[in-house]
């Protein structure tokens, strides 16, 4: 019933069609009210999500946890999401990074975009904004995921039929040739 509405499978929150069911969203932020506020957001809309005030509990939770999206503010203790970006394209080139901060000038907007960041999200935002745009990085990091799934031997969503080949995860047919 829920799929005929567009949500996808029964029981995926409207949206999520396409994702891996609770893709887990680290969410770096030394604000503790705004912290657990975005961590219960992601929880109640179908995300896995973890909540660290620092580099140093990130980069822990890296090393320990599969995590599929870093929501990174730029103001930190310590070494600042600027520096800890640098060091996750350096350490970890695709996984997907969310840039979230009070500094939104499009000077601060440029640099964190030029440095890899998959997206920029300037305080405040609304909800829908955000989900939207986890979402939307998620998308995108998943056809280039692919190839590295494949070559691990995780199951890969194709299959192939007298040369056509469907791929589930892009809604793609491919003709043969």
């Amino acid at each position: 019933m829920n799929a005929a509405r567009g949500g996808g499978p029964a029981g995926d929150p409207p949206g999520r069609r396409g994702l891996d069911p609770e893709a887990h969203v680290l969410v770096v932020e030394d604000d503790a009210a705004m912290r657990h506020l975005i961590a219960r957001l992601l929880r109640e809309n179908g995300f896995r999500s973890t909540g660290v005030r620092d580099g140093r509990e990130m980069w822990e939770t890296l090393w320990n946890t599969e995590v599929d999206l870093v929501l990174l503010d730029v103001m930190l203790p310590g070494a600042s999401g600027i520096e800890l970006l640098r060091d996750l394209r350096a350490e970890r080139g695709a996984l997907p990074v969310v840039m979230v901060t009070a500094k939104g000038s499009e000077a601060d907007r440029v640099l964190g975009l030029d440095l890899g960041a998959d997206d920029y999200l300037p305080k405040p935002f609304g909800r829908r904004e955000l989900l939207a745009r986890v979402r939307a990085v998620l998308r995108r990091a998943r056809p280039a995921a692919a190839p590295a799934e494949a070559a691990a031997g995780a199951t890969v969503h194709q299959l192939r039929f007298d040369g056509w080949t469907v791929d589930l995860a892009r809604r793609e047919l491919l003709a043969p040739g």
